[in-house]
């Protein structure tokens, strides 16, 4: 897998948080999806996607759990039936890694953590990974799923 140093820019973003197991994330993420529309917030290029995880990735089902739902705003976000609230996922440098296929399964978190960074010569951060959902919807069938994945570094 391809690795790229660079420079996550600081994002402003619409954000619910999901604490709990990871089968009962897509509830959460329905309400995000749910806000977005009802804002018109349909171009995927303007307004991103994002998931940023809270956990240890040697440890992907340990609990608590905590993932941030995110898309990216260029407008504030007013009090709302759906929890959503606005955050910012600041600038950072990064290590980024494509995934390509099922969400379910993230093997560039996995190559990142494990393989590139114990022979890197960098150290992570601390920072949550940031995953760039790069494209979203229900026409996006799993093997066609595209994840960027973003370990901060020190």
């Amino acid at each position: 897998m391809k690795v790229e140093i660079v420079e996550f820019p600081p994002t402003r973003v619409a954000m619910i948080s999901h604490f709990g197991p990871p089968e009962r994330e897509h509830e959460t993420a329905r309400k995000l999806i749910a806000w977005k529309l009802q804002q018109g917030l349909r171009d995927p290029l303007q307004h991103r996607s994002y998931g940023v995880h809270h956990f240890d990735p040697a440890k992907p089902h340990e609990y608590p759990r905590r993932v941030d739902f995110c898309v990216s705003i260029d407008q504030a976000v007013a009090a709302n039936a759906f929890d959503i609230v606005e955050a910012l996922i600041p600038r950072q440098r990064c290590a980024r890694c494509r995934d390509l296929g099922s969400r379910e399964n993230n093997q560039a978190a996995r190559h990142l953590a494990f393989e590139w960074l114990p022979g890197s010569g960098e150290r992570a951060s601390g920072a949550p990974l940031i995953f760039h959902y790069v494209n979203v919807g229900p026409t996006v069938l799993p093997h066609e799923a595209i994840t960027d994945v973003y370990l901060p570094l020190a």
